[in-house]
């Protein structure tokens, strides 16, 4: 048994929260479980002190979960509006945050590519083996001098095959994340070793890039500012929850962390 406040946090509702917490092993679960119904414990009793008991009295007294959630997701809000200020990122601070990040704020690159695809299931080992083999015959052939659209014709199991393998001009998020994420860093060339997807192997030839270009910061400035306001939210409600803990009577589960006379 927790007591939170005096307050009690039992046995039986850790066991019923674990099912909202998958981990590695029973413990695990019943810690986050247990962490999760204290900060709800304590979000609620400074609701209380708010006068915001009406929210909190829905999260307690429900049984439905669906209910439960959305009372206690509004309770959050309310109880951190009023609570919790954050500062607004400012534009110095957002152009700061472009000049030292452009990486984050360039265009997608476009790449020409065809390809040949020889078909194997995710968990067909024996299968990939063999096909991983068989790409490797056909990257020797294309570099001896065989065409690309005869071999893609001839044993690819995408139906660009009949257009020579040829995938188009494509940008970030047209392909499965496991083979976009090689595939964006070639250059233009025929790739000596096979990429590997969920479909199977990919005997690939980039034809033509197009590098990415810094976007200009007008058209990022409002993304930036979105992102180090969430930033900033997110630690002040993180330090918030710290200092509720620090401050509280808490029995049977230890936070660790130290009171500060900061929160009254």
């Amino acid at each position: 048994m927790i007591e939170v406040n005096q307050q009690q946090i039992l046995e039986a509702d850790i066991f019923a929260e674990m099912q909202y917490h998958p981990a590695t092993d029973k413990r695990a679960a019943m810690v986050a479980a247990a962490q999760s119904l204290i900060i709800e414990k304590l979000l609620c009793q400074r609701a209380n002190a708010l006068g915001l008991s009406s929210q909190a009295e829905a999260i307690t007294n429900t049984t439905d979960e669906n209910v439960r959630q959305a009372a206690f997701d509004r309770l959050i809000q309310q109880v951190i509006d009023a609570e919790v200020t954050t500062p607004k990122a400012k534009d110095d601070d957002c152009q700061l945050y472009y000049q030292q990040n452009p990486d984050k704020f360039v265009s997608s690159p476009l790449l020409e590519v065809r390809h040949i695809l020889l078909a194997c299931a995710p968990d067909d080992h024996q299968g990939r083996a063999t096909a991983s083999q068989q790409a490797e015959t056909l990257i020797l052939q294309l570099q001896q001098g065989a065409t690309f659209s005869g071999l893609a014709s001839q044993f690819s199991a995408c139906s660009t095959k009949d257009s020579g393998g040829l995938l188009g001009q494509i940008s970030k998020g047209q392909t499965v994340p496991e083979l976009e994420r090689p595939l964006f860093r070639l250059q233009p060339g025929l790739l000596p070793y096979p990429l590997e997807s969920r479909y199977g192997l990919h005997v690939v030839e980039v034809l033509h890039r197009v590098d990415g270009q810094l976007l200009p910061y007008q058209a990022v400035a409002q993304r930036i500012a979105d992102f180090l306001n969430e930033k900033v939210r997110r630690k002040a409600i993180s330090q918030y929850l710290t200092q509720l803990i620090a401050n509280a009577e808490i029995s049977g589960f230890d936070f660790a962390v130290q009171p500060s006379p900061l929160m009254q």
